[in-house]
């Protein structure tokens, strides 16, 4: 079944990657086809990390299976599932394929530089998708700034520059995204601007400081209930 698909997906993908310009060298692919050598903990392979340990008690909450990996949350957990991959790029594209199984589920793309000291865990910025809109946002210069989220933390007032540093930090585009259904997501960082693709189908743009900066070193995908994930790809431009 994966063997249909993927002739498949090859042909629509390289339809894709034609009216995308120049996006550069590949550096990384995952088609998530391979076993794991236990069921108790996480063990995605292939340099992927997950918070598993730190955040769910050691739960595993991640799984590869038919192909795919998927991504839930134990009721142990005290925060979002983080599935992680290193990577290093200025400018560049990440792709893949997801489903989502629940109107309560999203996918988050969290782009971060955790050798960045100036905002909270790296932060840089996300996209995420959920199944009625998409969300862009700039978290480095946005609600990551380690003084706001400080402030924010410790329920403390906002000064005037820190609330126009939050100002246009996150654009949402509305969008329907079926469930029990495979989408591919694709998202460019180009300079300042980020954009996002599902489908083949641009959704929506964000211009905004923090997206410049100049290295992007860790992919997490950021799941706050399920959600299943094939085929990832990382270009460098």
């Amino acid at each position: 079944m994966k063997l249909t698909y993927a002739i498949v997906f090859t042909l629509g993908f390289s339809l894709v990657t034609l009216s995308v310009a120049d996006q550069g060298k590949l550096i990384f692919h995952d088609d998530f086809n391979r076993s794991e050598s236990q069921e108790k903990t996480d063990e995605p392979g292939n340099g992927w990390g997950t918070n598993s340990a730190k955040r769910a008690q050691g739960d595993k909450q991640v799984d590869l299976k038919d192909g795919t990996l998927r991504i839930f949350i134990s009721p142990r957990a005290d925060h979002a599932v983080s599935v992680t991959h290193p990577f290093d790029f200025t400018d560049g594209t990440v792709s893949l394929r997801f489903m989502l199984e629940d109107k309560k589920d999203s996918l988050g793309l969290n782009f971060a530089d955790l050798q960045f000291k100036e905002v909270h865990a790296g932060h840089l910025f996300v996209t995420r998708i959920h199944p009625n809109r998409v969300e862009l946002t700039d978290l480095k210069t946005g609600n990551m700034r380690l003084d706001i989220r400080t402030a924010r933390k410790a329920k403390k007032p906002l000064t005037e520059e820190q609330k126009q540093a939050l100002t246009g930090k996150t654009q949402r585009f509305p969008h329907k995204v079926a469930i029990g259904k495979w989408h591919e997501v694709t998202v460019t960082i180009r300079g300042d601007q980020l954009s996002l693709n599902l489908n083949g189908k641009l959704i929506g743009k964000l211009k905004s400081p923090g997206i410049a900066h100049p290295s992007k070193r860790t992919l997490r995908l950021s799941v706050p209930r399920q959600v299943v994930v094939d085929d990832v790809r990382i270009w460098r431009r």
